[in-house]
């Protein structure tokens, strides 16, 4: 009997097309892993706010854009000039993809930061405007004349209007903005990130009441995220004082809008070494702001990054302006040029301006 055959022994060529097939399956694996991998959809990156800084000559008109796409604007600048200022503010909110405004928040009654409403209101939808209450200058003629034209407007439009309080909190959605100054009111309590004891005050010059409608400017804290910005309008130094000293109300900011364009009669010492912000920026004017000793306070504040500028101050001269690629219009013509505040919920910014083109980025902290 013959005996049993056992099984052929494999052969090397037998071999080498099995190590093919292994390492053919293996490359297919790793090309299969690494095409799922570049297909799945990276984490979604929050929508950041928006916020335009619009030249308005010396005025204010600052506007706010949520995620959401509502939006709040912070003054209207000054009447006439052909709507010049009207006309501006309409273009950053087409810029931002806007059809109307939903608030117009007005610091106070001064030609240059609520005289261009009536022409605003001509231009593009406003939902409701928010102001501080009547007018506390009327021996004033051009303040009296600006009171009783917006009087005027908000009767012809029928546009709902807002009388906002200390502690009132604003109704935007996708961004927290709190009251704390309106009507010669200012914080009576700490906020969250305030409490502290403010050295500054020690050292801070003293003041009279303001009687003007600057003292009655009405202020708010804007929270996005991580980040906060503080705007007072033209709110004065005797007031800034009441809200820092000796106890600071506000707590730090990231980014403080320079009070009064950088006049000597607001942004006190106290002020800058209660709210101690990165990023200041400065609505002045070629003619109008930028006083030399207020912008030595802001520049030298603690923790300041820098200390951004609509324009070139004439009064400031050489010695009191910021570098040029800070500087959105510098000396000549009206360009019209602003500047972009974008802000992230983590913390990150970053200023754009539209003279230069150019953005500087500001890491979260």
């Amino acid at each position: 009997m013959k005996p049993q055959s056992s099984l052929p022994a494999a052969s090397s060529h037998g071999k080498r097309n099995d190590v093919a097939r292994c390492l053919l399956f293996t490359l297919l694996a790793i090309g299969l892993l690494s095409t799922c991998a570049a297909g799945a959809p990276a984490p979604t990156e929050k929508k950041p706010l928006e916020v335009y800084f619009v030249d308005v000559e010396g005025g204010q008109a600052t506007l706010f854009v949520t995620p959401e796409k509502e939006s709040l604007l912070i003054d209207t600048g000054w009447p006439g000039n052909n709507g010049r200022d009207a006309d501006r503010i309409v273009a950053a909110a087409k810029m931002a993809g806007l059809s109307k405004i939903d608030y117009v928040l007005l610091t106070h009654f001064h030609m240059d930061h609520t005289g261009g409403a009536p022409q605003l209101v001509e231009r593009i939808p406003v939902g409701a405007f928010i102001d501080h209450g009547p007018n506390r200058e009327p021996g004033d003629q051009p303040t009296e004349q600006v009171w009783e034209a917006y009087q005027k407007m908000l009767t012809e439009t029928k546009i709902k209007r807002i009388i906002a309080r200390v502690g009132d909190v604003l109704p935007l959605k996708g961004i927290h903005v709190e009251v704390v100054s309106s009507d010669g009111a200012v914080l009576a309590k700490p906020l969250n990130s305030g409490g502290a004891m403010n050295p500054a005050c020690a050292t801070t010059e003293k003041r009279p009441a303001d009687q003007t409608e600057n003292a009655r400017s009405l202020g708010t804290l804007l929270t996005f995220g991580k980040v906060r910005i503080l705007d007072l309008g033209d709110l004065t130094w005797d007031k800034e004082l009441d809200m820092v000293c000796p106890v600071n109300r506000l707590g730090a900011v990231d980014v403080f809008v320079v009070s009064h364009h950088g006049w000597s009669q607001s942004d006190s010492p106290a002020l800058l070494a209660a709210i101690t912000p990165r990023i200041s920026i400065m609505d002045n004017g070629e003619n109008k702001g930028g006083s030399p000793a207020t912008w030595d306070i802001v520049h030298n504040a603690p923790k300041l990054e820098d200390f951004w500028q609509i324009h070139y101050s004439k009064e400031g001269g050489p010695g009191h302006n910021s570098p040029d690629p800070l500087i959105a219009n510098l000396l000549g013509a009206d360009a019209g040029n602003y500047l972009k505040l974008t802000v992230w919920p983590d913390g990150r910014m970053e200023v754009f301006n539209s003279r230069t083109q150019a953005a500087k980025h500001y890491a979260a902290h």
